[in-house]
Formats: C-alpha cells, structure tokens, sequence
C-alpha cells in the first residue's frame, strides 16, 4: 500500500505545476537541468520505424528530454525487435533491460485485463475523451496503480484518433460471414470478436502486412488510413471497413521502470513528463493531418469502402457489454478501474450529444454540400 500511496504522488492526473512551468519557460528548467548528473537511457518500441507516427512519438520524448536538459539526459530510441520484439515492451521495462518503453497498454491484458482501458476497450472513448479520462477523471491513476505491480509507471504519449475497423479479403455482412474469419485484432476488441466466431491473432505492426498476404490471417486492423497505406495493407486486402468501433481513440503510453523512475532527479522526472504530454498531443496532430490525404490515396489505388452493418455493430455492443460484466466478476482490478470509468464515459457521452455530435452532424453535413458545390 505505501508503494501505491507513493505512486498517487507522482502520476499524471493532469500537469502538475512544475510540468507547466516546463511547458512555458523550457529555458529556465534547461539551466537548472545543467546542475544535474547525465544520464542516457534506452526505450525500445513496440513500432518498426516505418511508422514514423507511432515511432515518431517515441523519438519526441526523447528529443524533448534532450532538447531541455541541455544533452545531460538522453533516451535512445530503439524499434521494436531490435532488443525485444514488439509485444514484450512491458518485460524489458518491468525487468529493467530497459530503463523506458513505449506501447500500448492493451498489448499487455493477459496480465492484467484493466490494462486495456489504458489503450482503448470497445464502444468506448474517443482521443478527446480519453485525454480527459487520463489527464483529469483519475484514469492515469488508476492504470499506474496496476502498473506499480509490474514495477512500472506509465504516462500518456500518444493518440491515433479514432481507427479504421481493418482490411478484410472478402465482404463481411453479416454475424455469420465472422465464423471461423482468422483476423488480426488485439485488445477486448479481440475478445468480441472470438466470441462472435473470429479466430482472433495478435501480430505486431511489422508482422501483419505479410501474414494477411500468404493468407495466414484474412482480416487485420492496425489503426488509420495513414498507418495502413505505409503497411501496404491495400495490396493484400481491398475492403476497408469502418468505424473502428473497438478503438475509438486509443492511447499510447511511455512506460517507465519505476526503480529508474525514482533514481532521476525531480527536474528530470517533471521534463520527461512534459515530453510525454508533448508526444501525446503532436502524435494526434499528425493523424489527424496525415489521415485525410491518406484516405483519398487507398480509395484512388483501390480500397473499396465498406461500412460494418447494423446487425455486425448491434452483435459486438451486446458482446461488450456481456464482457465488461465477465471481467468485473473475475477481476477486481478491472471491476475497479471499470466503474468509475463507465460513469464518467456516460456523463461525457451525455455532454457531448449536446455539443460536440449536435455540432459535427449539422457542420459536416453542410460542409459537404458546400464542397459538392465547388
């Protein structure tokens, strides 16, 4: 309990006051950080560096840290297979092969199912909301309080926006067109997935392209049109298919040794932090950015668009609800993290029908037709 009581202290449910005078006055915290010790680190990826996006997150905290410390704290940056292999990120970091890591937590639900909150669970929040949760409604809390287990500590450093629900090699219509469908999808996703029939697989970014190519998997997600076009999905799969309803805006996290965590200096700590959230908000730019002009490049080199049917949705929303359930009797740290979670996706989801949905249905609509005109 005092290890977690500590861990309260120090994570981020939001900037701390040190963290904004980073974000406000970097020069004054690079000189200060010119009175402390060096130190290099090493984070390794769950990203191949193709994926600049994922891993250019990853080389902006590092950037950052070494940017306002004056070059007396480095991180080098490492893609994934080069010391671990892409899923074994937590490992290396709770073993200390590594000093610092950066993944998504739901790669990890086998050792504790709530970490999937930390990326992403179905029908659930999007990049907006999920900054929210983490930063200010005590998610980030929560997730360092399973972290701590696994001798860790975890801050927000990325965000795809909402994702795209993957490339299948043949029209899916129906429940039944799932049954014995071998797709690549990690996540709870996943687990509705199998419960709808799927053979469900769990393939890194660098991996998927050629399985669904010679054939061993017939669907894969990853994450958007960006991603995906530099994957070169498209050339084994045409049917794209949408919405991505099992991740609607997932997180990235930088995963920190927690004994490395509490050797750095406090000016240390509150930099790699700032970098952290700095990752965060600039990998979503990018997405959103980058997305649009990617779309349009799959659609003109063939990907057909298809939307996931009325019975496919209102199946997996049934499922998740039913799994939700399932893991709150069997695990306490789910049922923990999963409640306060669920009020407050519901009082965002109240809000934001009011605001942001009446907001976008009308504008976007409109803004159509004003293109159409031109």
């Amino acid at each position: 309990m005092k290890r977690r009581h500590l861990l309260n202290s120090i994570t981020t449910g939001g900037a701390t006051t040190a963290t904004l005078a980073a974000l406000t006055h970097p020069t004054s915290v690079a000189v200060e950080a010119q009175s402390q010790p060096q130190i290099r680190w090493k984070m390794t990826t769950s990203w191949p560096t193709s994926l600049d996006t994922l891993y250019g997150a990853a080389q902006t905290v590092a950037r950052r840290v070494s940017e306002m410390t004056d070059g007396r704290f480095t991180i080098q940056v490492f893609a994934a297979g080069e010391i671990v292999p892409g899923l074994q990120v937590l490992d290396a970091v709770q073993q200390g092969t590594v000093e610092c890591g950066h993944s998504a937590s739901y790669y990890y639900i086998g050792k504790n199912p709530a970490l999937a909150f930390g990326t992403a669970v179905p029908f659930g929040l999007n990049a907006q909301q999920q900054n929210a949760w983490l930063y200010k409604g005590g998610g980030n809390e929560a997730l360092n309080q399973i972290y701590a287990d696994f001798n860790t500590i975890a801050f927000p450093a990325g965000n795809t926006g909402v994702q795209m629900g993957g490339w299948f090699k043949r029209e899916i219509n129906t429940v039944a067109d799932l049954q014995g469908l071998k797709m690549r999808i990690p996540g709870l996703g996943g687990e509705v997935l199998s419960r709808l029939g799927v053979n469900v697989q769990v393939l890194p970014g660098g991996e998927i392209f050629l399985a669904l190519e010679r054939g061993a998997i017939d669907a894969a997600e990853f994450a958007g049109p960006y991603d995906d076009e530099r994957l070169g999905l498209n050339n084994a799969a045409k049917f794209y298919y949408y919405p991505g309803w099992w991740e609607a805006g997932p997180s990235l996290h930088l995963l920190v040794n927690l004994m490395a965590w509490k050797k750095l200096p406090k000016v240390y700590q509150e930099i790699l932090k700032t970098s952290a959230i700095e990752a965060n908000m600039e990998c979503l730019a990018k997405y959103e950015a980058q997305n649009p002009k990617a779309l349009n490049l799959l659609i003109k080199n063939g990907a057909e668009l298809r939307t996931f049917s009325p019975e496919i949705l209102e199946a997996a929303q049934k499922i998740s609800v039913e799994l939700f359930q399932d893991k709150s009797a069997e695990s306490q740290s789910f049922q923990q993290t999963y409640q306060p979670w669920k009020k407050f996706r519901d009082a965002v989801f109240t809000w934001n029908a009011v605001g942001e949905l009446a907001y976008n249905n009308w504008v976007i609509a409109n803004s159509k037709l004003e293109i159409d005109q031109k």
